[in-house]
């Protein structure tokens, strides 16, 4: 028997629910005969029902990918197919005071120092469509400085910068400096319009950097096998010539295992033509780094400071600073197991005319090891004296 031969009721037929858009559970036709019964109702609701269902679903398994929910254990937004906002604007805020306060320059003229974010307005937010990271963030800022010199007279003047944006390039930034009116001139003025507004610069990078890092994990969800989609492999290409620490294979999003992955150790040696503490300072001042790593880069120089350089295919915390001698810090490449740090240490050991650099590592997936000790001698060794002019032996 063929639709609508059974009787004279005016059914909507499936064609005609899927070009009206009709998908309610139970309104899928209407009744022609008002002494309907409820037996004819639900005889009729229940054929063309299953009618719909039979010739116009997909199997499971099949069909569109966005709706496989068997891809993920939790059925949450499968594939990271679907639009999903995170407001990133009280931590925004949060994170550009802690970011500003206390930031201080000096010269021989004297001292000075941000003590007041007395503005603070604008927006951010983190947009998660197809597996893409889209970031937006607008702000205007205010704050206050105050400043002694070498004499013991104090200033105080104001900090202002308007256009904070997504849209701007951090050399694009307009920072206002200036001293308050009732204030005499002073040299400080020129200390923190040159050396203040760099730090206010690299401050407000740092910013940037740690919304991308630290702020957007678990926005790309893992599937249930626990592998993000990878990139296409022009993504890939691009990568890898300019930054792929690892090998070109590991082209995917950080995997999420939930268990516990074998781990390596091993120590690398290299040698520089410099003394101990300029090539500490290499590692901790941004400027150099992103000098020797030829991108932009975040560097907090203190215990508990983040790092992010590469294009944030690195980065971590420093856990342990001794100036001139060691750092060790939390360090990992952005596709390896969700929060799993290795433990790198580096010391800088004195050996007459040049500095030996050791490297001892811990912690690093048995699955990464040779890509990572090629990854710390050239991104990291033969980009720093090529940088620099460090040169020497590597053994």
């Amino acid at each position: 028997m063929k639709p609508h031969e059974c009787c004279s009721c005016n059914m909507m037929k499936c064609d005609d629910i899927i070009n009206n858009g009709t998908t309610s559970g139970f309104i899928v036709f209407r009744l022609g005969r008002q002494k309907a019964g409820f037996y004819y109702y639900y005889f009729y609701y229940y054929y063309y029902y299953n009618y719909y269902l039979s010739a116009h679903m997909a199997k499971w398994g099949e069909g569109d990918p966005r709706w496989i929910v068997e891809e993920r254990a939790d059925a949450t937004n499968v594939n990271n197919w679907h639009w999903t906002e995170r407001d990133a604007t009280n931590w925004s805020s949060d994170k550009l005071k802690s970011l500003l306060l206390g930031l201080s320059v000096e010269d021989d003229e004297g001292a000075c120092e941000v003590t007041e974010v007395s503005k603070l307005e604008g927006e951010a937010s983190i947009n998660n469509r197809k597996g893409k990271l889209i970031f937006f963030y607008e702000w205007s800022l205010k704050a206050t400085w105050t400043g002694k010199s070498k004499t013991g007279v104090k200033y105080k003047g104001s900090i202002e910068v308007p256009n904070l944006s997504d849209e701007n390039d951090m050399e694009d930034l307009d920072i206002s400096i200036s001293l308050n009116k009732d204030e005499p001139d002073t040299p400080l003025v020129h200390l923190m319009k040159t050396k203040g507004a760099e730090k206010i610069r690299e401050a407000l990078g740092s910013y940037v950097g740690f919304l991308k890092t630290e702020f957007t994990q678990g926005m790309i969800l893992p599937t249930a096998n626990g592998v993000a989609k990878p990139q296409s492999a022009s993504q890939s290409k691009a990568k890898q010539d300019k930054t792929q620490v690892s090998s070109g294979s590991s082209t995917a999003a950080p995997v999420n295992t939930g268990v516990k992955i074998p781990t390596c150790k091993f120590t690398i040696r290299d040698t520089f033509l410099t003394s101990p503490a300029e090539l500490y300072r290499v590692f901790l001042n941004q400027e150099m780094v992103q000098a020797f790593t030829r991108s932009p880069a975040t560097v907090d120089a203190e215990r508990g400071g983040k790092f992010r350089l590469l294009e944030g295919n690195v980065f971590g915390e420093f856990t342990e600073l001794v100036p001139d001698e060691k750092i060790v810090m939390k360090w990992r490449f952005n596709n390896w197991p969700c929060e799993h740090y290795a433990t790198i240490t580096l010391m800088f050991l004195d050996r007459s005319s040049e500095t030996e650099l050791k490297v001892e590592c811990r912690g690093v997936p048995n699955s990464e090891e040779e890509q990572t000790k090629g990854g710390w001698k050239r991104y990291y060794f033969e980009a720093i004296k090529q940088t620099f002019g460090y040169g020497a032996r590597l053994f």
